[in-house]
């Protein structure tokens, strides 16, 4: 196999060089292939034992002994060396195993694969070249666009919608019920709490990718929405009518209220907090801890609790990692105030005698 024509690069060094498999930067040997892409890493690259490497062209790689694969996007080069490895989930064949369930009305698109014990509702769609593994649970009405892929144990609620390429990871759940309760007031006070129903839907646009068991809850009257190419990592909440724009990241255990609109292009860092009714601007970018408990602008750097412009919780985080040396410069200051209006009330008095 010749990986540089594989990955469309220029070859600098042993074009006969034997590959075994690929490898980190820290473990690979002299017949492993691996990965460099940022000079931040110029350390690992010190100490690799690497046999090759493939690096961005713009990169200017000094003192490496490995052979070179120079690529104009390094990234989406070694994937294609992984899959050819095979060290990538291959997509199973198409067809339907014969212990899933398919219920009256439903359709399956050309090239589907469905795998076993699946359940796929009245009425769903699935579309063409979309991938369901084992133990996936469709809802009636539920959509599937063409080329998703579901990955073991997804359950997709009645009438959820996903868009082409989406790719759902094991365990995640779309559509389940918005967390509403209203409280129960007898003669003794509360008795408990009555069940608001939710009879919205979920709709999640194309290419979005949802991580191992995140949870996204359908509106209460209409749909909670997450657009096109936005990207939600394992653990993450979604409330229930939250709107969620185009290519936004939400990164581990993140958690939004309900009703809230996330801006095309925003990053909320791991386990930010997010509360109901509010808004974040368009490319906002929040710190991981951050509890945002309100509208906050577009295209910013926000951290803390609550969160505020990047500039200010740093000064604010400064002030906190010096406030034992401030309090006893307080403390001084006082004893010093204090010495001095003593002196003042001896020589007043003196005076006056």
């Amino acid at each position: 196999m010749d990986l540089a024509a594989l990955c469309g690069a220029e070859l600098i060094g042993d074009p006969l060089l034997r590959i075994d498999a690929p490898a980190s930067l820290e473990a690979a040997g002299p017949n492993d292939i691996s990965f460099f892409g940022h000079a931040r890493y110029a350390k690992e690259l010190a100490s690799t034992r690497a046999g090759a490497l493939v690096v961005p062209r713009a990169l200017d790689v000094k003192d490496c002994a490995a052979t070179l694969l120079r690529c104009v996007n390094p990234n989406a080069a070694f994937t294609q060396v992984l899959t050819a490895f095979g060290r990538l989930p291959a997509r199973p064949a198409p067809g339907v195993h014969p212990t899933a369930l398919i219920g009256r009305d439903a359709e399956l698109g050309d090239g589907v694969s469905i795998g076993a014990y699946c359940v796929v509702g009245e009425g769903a769609r699935i579309g063409a070249g979309a991938v369901l593994h084992p133990h996936v649970v469709v809802g009636p009405r539920a959509t599937v666009g063409a080329d998703s892929e579901l990955r073991s144990f997804v359950t997709l609620y009645d009438g959820v919608t996903l868009g082409a390429r989406c790719l759902l990871h094991a365990g995640a759940v779309i559509g389940a019920d918005g967390f509403g309760f209203d409280p129960r007031i007898g003669r003794s006070g509360l008795e408990g709490w009555d069940k608001v129903p939710h009879g919205g839907t979920v709709e999640l646009g194309d290419d979005v990718e949802v991580g191992a068991n995140a949870c996204i809850d359908r509106g209460r009257f209409e749909a909670t929405r997450v657009g096109r190419g936005a990207k939600l990592d394992n653990l993450v909440h979604v409330g229930h009518n939250v709107q969620v724009g185009e290519h936004v990241l939400l990164i581990a255990q993140v958690g939004i209220a309900g009703s809230t609109k996330v801006g095309a292009g925003a990053v909320l860092a791991g386990q930010v907090g997010v509360n109901t009714h509010i808004e974040i601007g368009p490319g906002a970018r929040v710190a991981p801890g951050s509890n945002v408990w309100h509208s906050i602008e577009g295209g910013r750097d926000y951290g803390g609790y609550w969160a505020l412009p990047r500039g200010e919780w740093m000064r604010n985080q400064a002030h906190m990692n010096r406030i034992s040396e401030l309090a006893e410069r307080v403390r001084a200051l006082e004893k010093s105030l204090a010495k001095n209006l003593e002196t003042r009330l001896k020589n007043e008095q003196g005076g006056g005698a």
